[in-house]
């Protein structure tokens, strides 16, 4: 604790600063822009999942697999969320985990495909890594709501689209009945 106290310039360059600096650039400090908005129609390859929201990815990346296996580009990334990850068991969580397509795509089993018709939708928009992100857009959406005397509606609609490069953070939107 001393050697803190006597150089703590130096202990804030060496540690603190360099922290700082990496939840900056993942979008750690970025806030979700709100809009009340019509959402364009999505066609989307997708399978069924049913468990922790936490553990998406797997199965994200067995669509993306089943759809380069099937020769068909997979485009944004997206996940329907069901259930209230707030008030729902983790086993009982269900969402559909997927990626947009061009309209009338044709996809094979084990995959299925579904249009989510144009709607109203409140939606969050969040610059930021797919770790942040999320929790930037679903609070944006809460601090956005709770004034109107509303919470967040499921189901919700996730869209990542990725940065163009490695020093690009991407943007994740978020769309829930509105």
């Amino acid at each position: 604790m001393q050697f803190i106290k006597k150089n703590w310039i130096a202990f804030l360059l060496a540690f603190i600063f360099p922290i700082v600096l990496i939840i900056w650039w993942w979008g750690g400090f970025s806030h979700a822009t709100i809009t009340e908005t019509e959402s364009e129609p999505l066609y989307y390859a997708y399978t069924e999942y049913y468990g922790d929201y936490g553990n998406l990815g797997d199965t994200q990346q067995k669509v993306y697999s089943a759809l380069i296996a099937q020769n068909i580009k997979p485009g944004k990334f997206l996940t329907i969320l069901y259930a209230d990850p707030r008030t729902t068991k983790k086993h009982d969580q269900h969402a559909r985990v997927g990626y947009l397509l061009p309209m009338n795509t044709v996809v094979r089993q084990p995959l299925l495909t579904d249009t989510l018709p144009r709607r109203q939708v409140l939606r969050a928009s969040a610059k930021a890594s797919l770790m942040l992100a999320p929790s930037i857009a679903y609070q944006g959406l809460h601090d956005y709501l709770k004034p109107l005397g509303k919470d967040i509606q499921m189901p919700s609609v996730e869209i990542y689209t990725a940065g163009t490069s490695i020093n690009e953070m991407g943007t994740l939107t978020v769309d829930i009945p509105y």
